[in-house]
């Protein structure tokens, strides 16, 4: 058994190995950024935490291939996720007990030292992403365990390879104590991004769900360098909404899926993230970000409704979702409440993709709508200055949305505005994603990320062309009107419902 070197002796040591072992171009870490959560495992049922699942992350070329250290009670350093391995305490049992017990397909358990050695065979992209585990024994144990650790990466020259993170902060200390050029990151969730540069921590390593509590330590990870890294991440949602904020790594048991999302996410494509709310904070909208067009004149259409401001019964954040609610309630001469949301002043573009999720309302009468104005109206009221409508629903003709732009040249009132439907018979059921893209040349509709209808730039003035200008987005349920109460109101509809799960704006 290696005899522990202490203190100066340990640094030495380190100095000496990483100089002998410098970082070149094939140990730099894929870009994809995608860390196999215990190796990538659960496609092919492999086991957790094995020598297998290890190489298929490295064959899949994964960005790292997480792992768990445990010390045994004879200081044998394992690969283990739980402080139990067949149902006896690691740190209470020697090796010797433990490699009794093979895992489900043959290894046996793993020792650290032949974990480092499979890692950097046939390996120049996957990082080893090593975690080291707080001792059930004793904090003093835990330094032990950190001191050993890191002493065998440096022997095998595997530092230059190697990741760490714990959830023990005495331990992340420990690390950079030993190796100032380590990289490491912290597990718990409970230090800001700033806390963390101070104490010389590299990345913030946390669950999903302490960003989405706390969406400014992102911005605060990027402005002190910190990487950014979330676990365990296994929800398309989740893995957009986090390609989408830019994260270097994300921690998945499902590496294939997150793969396949990356190649669909608007940052792939160049699109880089300026304006969202992805509604994580129960109560009303927020106010920096959302303002209220208020009132119940019929909106130019008709319409029954009243819209009102900053009111829980029409707009209201619950469980991650923003609600916009249309009442059947008098307000007025208005038969209807509903709420109209407006980012105008709060985020105003001139050029990129938007993207809402959304489930609609049911019912004959409703008409909600995502929608674009101009924020400045450069040529005049409507329809002079444009109108983008990227999503539109009518209830008496449900199992269709539509798209639309309305100019000068092109709308509604003379019977020539460009539109185009898609068929969509879960609208009220299921959230899909409605987006636009646009530039100087045309607008394109998607509806989960297939383009169903583009508008071009025919060169011909702003009479067809009004939009080089700045819009704002428009959220809205309509109650009745030209379009929406064509065939009737359900009289007996006392409410309907929009739910927006996110809304996002990126630029290039």
């Amino acid at each position: 058994m290696l005899k522990l070197i202490t203190g100066t002796g340990i640094l030495c040591l380190l100095a000496a190995l990483a100089f002998a072992n410098p970082v070149t171009d094939k140990d730099k870490p894929s870009g994809n950024g995608i860390v196999a959560h215990r190796g990538a495992f659960k496609k092919n049922g492999l086991p957790e935490n094995s020598i297998a699942s290890l190489k298929q992350a490295i064959a899949l070329q994964c960005a790292g291939s997480e792992f768990d250290v445990q010390m045994t009670s004879d200081d044998s350093l394992v690969i283990n996720h739980d402080p139990h391995y067949n149902k006896q305490t690691i740190e209470k049992t020697t090796y010797a007990v433990l490699e009794q017990t093979p895992l489900s397909n043959g290894e046996r358990l793993p020792t650290l030292r032949e974990y480092l050695l499979a890692g950097l065979q046939d390996n120049r992209s996957t990082k080893l992403v090593l975690e080291i585990k707080p001792s059930v024994v004793s904090k003093e144990r835990g330094q032990q365990v950190a001191e050993r650790v890191v002493k065998m990466v440096h022997q095998l020259y595997a530092a230059p390879k190697t990741i760490y993170i714990s959830f023990d902060y005495e331990i992340c200390k420990k690390v950079k104590q030993l190796d100032p050029q380590a990289h490491v990151q912290y597990l718990n969730g409970d230090k800001s991004p700033a806390a963390l540069k101070q104490d010389n921590i590299d990345g913030a390593d946390y669950h999903f769900s302490v960003f989405q509590k706390n969406p400014e330590w992102i911005a605060q990870a990027k402005k002190n360098h910190i990487a950014l890294n979330a676990w365990t991440v296994n929800d398309a949602a989740e893995m957009d909404w986090l390609l989408a904020n830019g994260f270097d790594f994300i921690t998945t048991n499902e590496p294939e899926l997150l793969a396949e999302r990356m190649k669909t996410a608007p940052v792939s494509k160049g699109w880089k993230l300026v304006w969202s709310d992805e509604f994580n904070k129960d109560g009303l909208p927020d106010a920096a970000r959302w303002g209220y067009d208020v009132g119940g004149n019929g909106w130019g259409n008709n319409e029954l409704e009243y819209y009102t401001k900053a009111d829980s019964n029409n707009a209201v954040i619950k469980n991650g979702k923003l609600l916009i609610i249309a009442k059947k309630e008098k307000r007025g001469k208005n038969t209807y409440t509903s709420a109209r949301l407006v980012t105008k002043g709060k985020g105003d573009w001139l050029y990129g993709r938007v993207e809402v999720s959304a489930k609609l309302p049911a019912g004959k009468g409703t008409w909600p709508a995502i929608w674009m104005l101009p924020t400045n109206w450069k040529y005049g009221g409507w329809p002079a200055s444009g109108e983008i409508d990227i999503m539109e629903n009518v209830g008496f003709n449900s199992d269709t949305v539509y798209s639309s732009v309305h100019t000068k040249t092109f709308n509604h009132v003379i019977g020539t505005q460009k539109t185009k439907g898609f068929y969509l018979n879960d609208a009220d059921k299921t959230f899909h994603v409605y987006a636009m893209e646009w530039n100087k040349d045309r607008i394109d509709f998607f509806v989960d990320d297939q383009r169903f209808f583009s508008f071009s730039n025919t060169r011909k003035g702003f009479a067809e062309w009004p939009f080089d200008q700045q819009f704002h987005l428009i959220l809205n349920v309509a109650m009745g009107g030209n379009w929406g109460g064509a065939h009737g109101m359900d009289e007996n509809l006392s409410k309907a419902v929009m739910e927006v799960d996110y809304v996002r704006v990126f630029q290039r």
